[in-house]
């Protein structure tokens, strides 16, 4: 059981690592303070779909984190 919780986190983080460096960053800072003003854009499309996936994929990787610690 062991060996297979670790498998298990070790593809879950590889994924969730992969869907945050596909997301699109912003400019930076100076964007943030006093830029173009889309401080605020909505999510559509791909962008929506990958949003979700990373939060999905961050959740799952803390479940089984918590259950691996509570199995020692």
């Amino acid at each position: 059981m062991d060996k297979t919780l670790g498998i298990i986190q070790i593809t879950v983080s590889i994924l969730l690592i992969l869907s945050i460096l596909l997301q699109n960053r912003g400019s930076g800072l100076s964007e943030t303070f006093g830029g173009t003003g889309n401080a605020y854009q909505t999510k559509r499309g791909f962008d929506k779909i990958l949003f979700t996936i990373t939060v999905v994929l961050a959740i799952l990787f803390l479940s089984t984190s918590f259950y691996g610690f509570l199995q020692t």
